[in-house]
């Protein structure tokens, strides 16, 4: 049965897994603990910080906390913190378990589906099992999903990316809208408001997944081409059915952003949404270059993250670090605070045709309502997406 979208109901399409009664009630009780621990227990942690952490603090060192690890040495030991923090990650696994359970109930049958939905050819799906996986994929799994995005459990496996489209709407609690397209959409917004001549025929999502963020150029750019890579398979098999399903054409490929097949100059326009984060310090520099090397004359690169750390607060930029310790994100940190603009510039970009902005939800436009309190990680709230790009 089809469900109208809303705030807390993912939009229904063909390559959902189903679930029955109690599984879908498993999965709304992890959501509405995830709201509860936003609406309800977040905030008491600020109260905890300055009742008594910061009074502490202060008669300590006769000053305030200065950086997030000061406020992070001494909120670590706050029980009201650890309490938090502990049902925050317990939430994470509850998350993950109730998605996976339908998928593993029904695993061959739901890779049997997918794959038939792949059979349309709007699109395409090219993969390499000969691609390396870099290690900051291998080396944990990434948010805490079990086996990572590129782990196969199957001939032709997809499960992985059925788990990640049912978790990233638990997750962000509805908050990316009913598609999960938020991040995407939102550029769109935002390129159309501000670059209202700019037409895109060739455009390249890097670190696709599944390609939530990806569908959203499809309908605003309907006579562009569509490539979107990433190097999990699981992930991208679901993506092309799930685009298939959608409606949506997109070439989808196997691939590393760091060394990627495209003949120079082939693109208009190079997005990713929240890749950065995933990949490491080198990685990024490579992207970076390939992005330059990619772009056409005049073509626009644009990376969206959660805002950077510069700026904040020292106890807001601790909260939004939780997932650099406890959610499986090594690189979370370094990548708010990394230098985009001089790794752009070393990458052969212009300094003058650089910009960092903050954009507003498309979905909270849409909606009117979004929280502002940060959960912490990649879909934690706010109604902002931070953006780097540049044009070549």
């Amino acid at each position: 049965m089809t469900t109208a979208p809303t705030a807390t109901t993912q939009a229904q399409h063909q390559a959902l897994p189903p679930t029955t009664h109690d599984e879908f009630a498993r999965q709304e009780f992890v959501r509405a603990y995830k709201q509860y621990l936003v609406a309800h227990v977040h905030g008491g942690n600020r109260a905890a910080f300055e009742q008594r952490i910061k009074p502490r603090f202060r008669r300590a060192k006769r000053r305030d906390p200065s950086t997030r690890f000061e406020v992070r040495e001494a909120m670590t030991h706050d029980p009201y913190y650890q309490m938090f923090s502990a049902l925050l990650r317990t939430s994470q696994e509850m998350m993950w378990s109730s998605c996976q359970i339908p998928v593993e109930r029904g695993l061959k049958l739901l890779n049997k589906v997918i794959n038939k939905k792949r059979a349309k050819t709007r699109g395409s799906l090219r993969l390499d099992p000969k691609l390396e996986i870099p290690k900051y994929h291998t080396s944990v799994d990434i948010h805490c999903q079990p086996g990572g995005y590129h782990t196969e459990f199957d001939t032709d496996d997809a499960s992985a990316g059925m788990v990640y489209d049912r978790a990233v709407h638990i997750y962000a609690m509805g908050q990316m809208g009913p598609y999960n397209n938020d991040i995407g959409a939102s550029i769109v917004h935002w390129l159309q408001a501000q670059h209202a001549n700019f037409k895109p025929s060739k455009i390249l999502d890097l670190g696709c997944a599944v390609g939530h963020s990806t569908v959203p150029y499809v309908d605003a750019y309907p006579n562009a081409e569509i490539q979107a890579i990433d190097v999990a398979a699981p992930m991208l098999r679901y993506a092309h059915a799930r685009a298939e399903a959608l409606g949506a054409a997109i070439h989808f490929s196997q691939q590393n952003a760091e060394a990627m097949d495209f003949e120079d100059g082939s693109f208009d326009l190079i997005v990713s949404h929240i890749l950065l984060h995933e990949t490491s310090d080198k990685a990024i520099r490579k992207i970076m270059q390939e992005c330059h090397r990619l772009l056409k004359p005049s073509g626009m690169m644009i990376h969206a993250e959660t805002p950077p750390y510069k700026g904040m607060e020292p106890f807001d930029a601790f909260m939004l670090d939780w997932d650099s310790r406890n959610n499986n994100e090594p690189f979370w940190a370094r990548s708010h605070e990394i230098d985009l603009k001089q790794l752009s510039r070393e990458a052969g970009f212009d300094v003058k045709k650089e910009f960092e902005t903050m954009i507003p939800s498309a979905f909270q436009i849409a909606e009117a309502e979004r929280s502002k309190t940060f959960q912490g990680g990649d879909f934690g709230g706010g109604g902002l997406w931070f953006i780097y790009g540049n044009e070549k």
